[in-house]
């Protein structure tokens, strides 16, 4: 029996913003967004100091990419600050729907293949478009804890494709 790999395209496929491609009503097969939670933290309280994650390039991000940014800051602050010292916002939500070609690979690919004849794709994934200066994250904390939302936020950049920012706000 032969095997057939369908490898993870790279993230350079998916760089161009193009017009959305959202309406799953007529997309069959859609997967499912990873993305667990959209407010963390405290969600009661009025915190004096807002701090955003804002991005500095036009992207897409994936929602796997939303989801571990969303948890390395979750994380950091559960362990430094507590549950009820922090709200933590995502503000974006992965509605472009993501298309692949899937090729085959390995010893008899050329039969199963059809190459780029009738190349539209198949729903792999979804992603939110952002553009320069939008805010992902917002991060509610108290003053003296600036310094820890600061770093929670940085970690969550990390896992983000584009460069990003922090804006401190009140």
């Amino acid at each position: 029996m032969e095997e057939y790999y369908l490898a993870r395209k790279p993230g350079s496929m998916y760089r161009r913003i193009e017009r959305p491609y959202t309406r799953r009503e007529y997309i069959g097969g859609v997967p499912g967004s990873k993305v667990v939670h959209y407010d963390m933290g405290n969600l009661t309280e009025e915190f004096p100091v807002k701090l955003s994650l804002v991005v500095r390039e036009p992207c897409q991000i994936r929602h796997t990419a939303l989801e571990a940014a969303r948890v390395a800051a979750n994380r950091y602050l559960l362990k430094t600050l507590g549950r009820n010292d922090f709200h933590l916002k995502l503000r974006v939500y992965p509605h472009h729907v993501i298309r692949e070609n899937k090729q085959a690979t390995g010893a008899g690919a050329d039969r199963v293949s059809s190459g780029m004849r009738r190349a539209f794709g198949k729903p792999v994934g979804t992603a939110a478009q952002v553009y320069t200066g939008q805010r992902i994250f917002t991060l509610g904390v108290h003053p003296e804890h600036i310094e820890e939302a600061k770093t929670a936020l940085r970690r969550a950049g990390h896992k983000l494709p584009s460069p990003v920012q922090i804006i401190v706000g009140s």
